[in-house]
């Protein structure tokens, strides 16, 4: 068939994602890395203290997972207006639906779907009118538990997509977890138009995309620690694995077909709980000998 230079136009218009171009917001201060680098310095570890300074300023999403209503909407509304007068877009991850990782190392979230509502009412109000990146409630999706966690997600997500200018990505999962076709249906289920996969995670970037494709929506990868791929030594694979690196630097113009950013999603240097037999540091807490280690074996290089 036969296409004239103006439908052309229009049929590769319609394949690229909305936010194609944009930047991505990058506050050194909301991570470990900076203070890091600083503590380093004053030590003479010039070229760790180089490492960190550079992995601060690497776009990395801004993660809510609690408190009141109030104090999230300011909270959210402070980052926003700080992507938004500096011309870029924040990736903000709401992280707070009741059973939050089915008790394990980041148990938590809402008392109840209730809480959890008016909890979600409050983050879309801290963005407005403005433009952001939004990732559900990593995990909550691949590993379902709890009697009203479908209810709790569709609900999130139809109050998130109703925002004018906020592109929204259900997290699901990645592609060593479940089956592809079994989380296309459970996206459907949460209304979801757009998903992320592998948050948190360190699969490899061409696996996520075959994986992605399956399902077929258009998508984001978290390509925070992935450089090096997963671990298959001994141990979890998932909870910080030995000798893994940063993978592909964030950006909305991935040149990959479905594929509409790669992002940091997981801030590299935050523990993914205690692992090791209680060893490790609890999840979310500033590693510097872990970031140090992800900085090192970045691939690309830092």
């Amino acid at each position: 068939m036969k296409y004239t230079p103006l439908i052309i136009v229009l049929v590769l218009a319609l394949a690229a994602p909305a936010q194609a171009g944009v930047r991505l917001y990058a506050d050194p201060s909301w991570t470990g890395a900076a203070k890091q680098a600083r503590i380093w310095a004053k030590k003479g570890r010039d070229r760790d203290a180089e490492l960190m300074r550079k992995l601060s300023k690497v776009p990395q999403a801004f993660w809510f997972t609690g408190g009141t209503p109030r104090a999230t909407r300011r909270a959210i509304d402070r980052v926003v207006t700080g992507a938004a007068n500096s011309g870029t877009a924040p990736v903000l991850v709401a992280y707070n639906v009741p059973g939050r990782d089915c008790g394990q190392y980041s148990t938590g979230g809402a008392r109840n779907a209730r809480a959890y509502r008016r909890w979600i009412d409050a983050f879309a109000k801290g963005i407005g009118t403005r433009t952001a990146i939004v990732i559900v409630e990593p995990d909550a999706l691949a590993g379902l538990c709890g009697k009203h966690r479908i209810a709790n997600l569709r609900a999130a997500v139809d109050r998130l997509d109703a925002l004018p200018a906020a592109f929204v990505y259900v997290d699901a999962g990645h592609s060593n977890w479940e089956p592809s076709a079994t989380m296309a249906r459970r996206l459907e289920r949460v209304h979801a138009t757009r998903f992320a996969v592998n948050v948190s995670n360190f699969r490899r970037t061409d696996e996520l995309v075959a994986y992605g494709r399956k399902i077929g929506m258009p998508f984001v990868i978290d390509t925070s620690r992935n450089g090096r791929g997963p671990w298959h030594g001994k141990g979890e694979d998932w909870c910080n694995p030995p000798r893994r690196g940063l993978g592909a630097r964030p950006t909305t113009s991935t040149g990959i077909a479905g594929v509409d950013a790669f992002l940091w999603v997981k801030s590299p240097g935050e523990s993914d709980g205690e692992c090791a037999n209680g060893k490790d540091p609890p999840a979310g807490r500033w590693w510097p000998a872990y970031a140090l280690g992800l900085a090192k074996r970045a691939n690309p290089p830092l």
